[in-house]
């Protein structure tokens, strides 16, 4: 085991790194010449990306941030493999892609909500969950066109499904946990909105279009 210690620092320290990197802010600025933040939610992720400039260009917001999760989560899995840990290295590396997402130290602490940091992750370490999560996030938004709730119930869906897949590998299921419960958390203000039935609905309608 000599050695892992080292390894699992430069894991965590390149995960969080990589979580600093917005998407939305990103994208917002390059194409748009603006900055998300500025409107809406006020709030540096994809859905408000998506209300306040439409649909077609969030695809690239997706991809930056699902992008940065797959890359964090892979090589936390490639450092940590060489001690039978791969499963281990990718959800470490997932935890801290989150906290790096959520809280970012070049935006002020502030960021996104983590749910395509989650996604990312699942595809790493579990494909067959990221497929369940996928799946519970779009009939969710399908139906109620609730962004939020469908991310809330990801987020469960990815805690419970590690724990009943990979029960026996306790620091897996700890940091599964971990992502739900901050993705969850930083979803309060949308659960608050839709306990008071003011929370917004999805529109995928392409910005400035008439209804």
């Amino acid at each position: 085991m000599e050695g892992l210690i080292p390894h699992i620092l430069v894991a965590a320290l390149a995960a969080y790194l990589l979580g600093n990197l917005n998407g939305a802010v990103t994208v917002s600025s390059l194409l748009d010449r603006d900055d998300v933040r500025t409107h809406g939610s006020g709030n540096a992720g994809m859905t408000n990306y998506m209300r306040s400039y439409g649909v077609p260009k969030t695809g690239l917001v997706i991809l930056m941030d699902l992008g940065k999760s797959l890359l964090a989560s892979y090589l936390g899995a490639l450092l940590l493999e060489p001690y039978g840990y791969f499963m281990e290295g990718a959800m470490l590396a997932g935890v801290l892609v989150s906290v790096g997402h959520d809280y970012q130290v070049v935006l002020g602490f502030r960021g996104g909500k983590g749910i395509l940091c989650g996604l990312g992750v699942a595809f790493v370490a579990d494909w067959r969950i990221a497929l369940l999560v996928l799946g519970v996030f779009g009939l969710t938004v399908l139906l109620t066109r609730y962004v939020s709730l469908g991310s809330c119930l990801a987020a469960v869906a990815l805690g419970v499904s590690f724990w009943v897949l990979h029960g026996d590998r306790p620091w897996v299921v700890a940091a599964a946990v971990v992502i739900a419960v901050l993705a969850i958390f930083m979803h309060r203000s949308n659960l608050q909105r839709l306990c008071h039935g003011t929370e917004r609905k999805a529109s995928f309608r392409r910005k400035g279009e008439r209804t």
